[in-house]
């Protein structure tokens, strides 16, 4: 599954490009808070798997207006080079890579409890 182009950003991580994308409406359970604020990325020339990264945030234009912090290049850059490592291949085909990155926690902490 290639990754649309339009509002895909570039980025380069060791010398190779790469797209990703944040949603800018957040899925109905991630503006209910339900789930984090995810992105995606890919090879920039050879798309071939993506890679599905989860946040521990929620999404900044969530319905209850949690506070999060916005995606920036670095956290796409360390996100990369940590799935590389973990043995994403993104020229090859193949099923979505998932990084989890939310360590177990809740989107909206606050709300843990309800």
């Amino acid at each position: 599954m290639a990754l649309g182009r339009k509002g895909a950003r570039r980025i380069v991580v060791d010398g190779t490009a790469y797209r990703w994308r944040l949603r800018h409406r957040p899925t109905y359970s991630q503006a209910l808070c339900w789930s984090p604020c995810t992105y995606v990325v890919e090879h920039a020339d050879a798309p071939g798997t993506t890679l599905v990264v989860t946040t521990s945030q929620p999404h900044l234009s969530n319905w209850l207006g949690r506070l999060g912090n916005p995606v920036l290049p670095s956290d796409v850059a360390n996100a990369i080079a940590s799935a590389l490592r973990q043995g994403w291949i993104p020229t090859h085909a193949g099923s979505p890579f998932h990084l989890d990155q939310s360590a177990g926690s809740t989107p909206c902490p606050e709300l843990a409890g309800e």
